[in-house]
């Protein structure tokens, strides 16, 4: 059995996700296995659903089925998710603004970032740094 990846095993410990996503599948599925390896080591880089159903030796309409029926949503929904976790990562760890955070974590534009934080951890990007590092609250720049 393969032991999840630290960043994939981190959206079991984000309230919102705990339920959300069907983790065993990656151990249990060979195909998906793969895909788990890549994309956790490579979060932050542009990967088409395309790419992914190349990893997993499949056809692309049909990785992405087999992909929604055993984890239990998107690909791309997925993939949004383990972004946010990489970013909860970075912002407990760094201190960086919420800017430089979501690209690197792997969004393309911070509003994106910020509705996907709010809705996967329930509160802003913002409002969850400040509740993991309280010291540094006020000294962000207005546009953070």
């Amino acid at each position: 059995m393969t032991h999840l990846h630290p960043l994939a095993g981190a959206l079991v410990g984000v309230p919102g996700l705990a339920h959300r996503f069907h983790h065993e599948a990656f151990s249990y599925y060979h195909r998906l296995s793969a895909v788990l390896q890549v994309v956790t080591a490579n979060v932050a880089t542009p990967i088409s659903l395309g790419g992914a159903a190349k990893l997993a030796g499949l056809e692309r309409k049909y990785f992405s089925a087999f992909f929604r029926s055993k984890v239990g949503a998107t690909f791309t929904e997925w993939i949004r998710a383990l972004r946010v976790c990489r970013a909860m990562e970075l912002m407990r760890d760094h201190d960086d603004s919420i800017i430089r955070i979501a690209f690197a974590a792997g969004f393309r534009d911070v509003r994106t970032f910020e509705r996907a934080f709010k809705r996967y951890v329930g509160v802003s990007p913002k409002a969850y740094r400040a509740s993991v590092r309280p010291e540094h609250e006020g000294c962000r720049k207005p546009h953070d």
